[in-house]
């Protein structure tokens, strides 16, 4: 395996205590790959998303980005969660500039124009004199992620970021992180619950199963980078999504669980 290109998670195994959280799990996500994360709950994924973001360690097994084993968080590594931290005391364009201003990497004026450029990507550049309570939730979420993308990292790891907007906003929200993806040719690494939501997103779709926690089988989504809603009513993509919703109760054991109540049903009515 190349170690010098993209993330790397090699026989990655994590617990707590006698508690095994993760075992023996292998992922390798390349350069500019959007790749999604699905699994029940329980199985590990935002776990996962810890490991490479840093916050915690690996019990055995390695992660590298890059060719580098990862350590403490880092600027090379953004993460996007669903609940946004701004500040509210900030503008708009001053939440996204925070972190090139703190880090004294560019002057301030630099900063700002840098700031409009995100914001311009995001389609918020009307708002940028704005404070965080006069935003949508959806338009305070663009602003978080405009806010790890002007980092430029490595790798950007999302954490159902949209998992408390309504339906018709995260559709929206859907298609802009698709185009900034493009734009960007970031690396995406995004746990959803959602498996619509996965397919629509991503390259390859990572489907996890429970305890522990392990990589059962990996998607290769077969419908190229433009994509639009239509697509989600499409014969292909709807049985692509019965096929993973099928693993997944298979994989947690719901499916049984279901089979069981039919029985009993059955039973109960004779």
């Amino acid at each position: 395996m190349d170690l010098e290109n993209g993330l790397i998670v090699e026989d990655v195994y994590k617990s707590y205590g006698t508690k095994v959280v993760l075992d023996n799990l292998d992922l390798r996500v390349r350069n500019g790959e959007f790749c999604t994360l699905v699994g029940p709950s329980g199985c590990g994924k935002s776990t996962l998303l810890r490991l490479i973001l840093g916050e915690e360690q690996p019990s055995a097994g390695r992660i590298s980005l890059n060719g580098k084993l990862l350590g403490p968080p880092s600027v090379q590594r953004g993460i996007v969660f669903q609940r946004y931290s701004l500040f509210p005391h900030l503008s708009v364009a001053d939440n996204v500039s925070l972190g090139l201003r703190l880090g004294n990497r560019v002057s301030a004026k630099e900063a700002r124009a840098e700031a409009m450029q995100y914001l311009e990507r995001m389609r918020l550049a009307e708002h940028a004199g704005k404070y965080p309570h006069q935003l949508s939730g959806g338009m305070q979420q663009r602003v978080a992620i405009a806010q790890s993308l002007i980092m430029k990292p490595e790798i950007l790891l999302m954490d159902e970021p949209f998992g408390a907007l309504d339906a018709q906003t995260r559709e929206v929200m859907h298609d802009l992180i698709r185009h900034v993806h493009r734009l960007e040719k970031a690396t995406i690494v995004f746990v959803t619950h959602d498996v619509e939501e996965a397919i629509y997103l991503g390259g390859r779709v990572v489907l996890m199963a429970p305890r522990p926690g392990r990589i059962d089988t990996v998607y290769d989504v077969p419908f190229g980078d433009r994509r639009d809603q239509d697509l989600k009513h499409a014969p292909e993509f709807l049985a692509l999504k019965r096929e993973i919703l099928e693993r997944i109760r298979e994989t947690s054991g719901m499916k049984t669980d279901l089979e069981q109540l039919q029985r009993l049903s059955g039973l109960a009515e004779a």
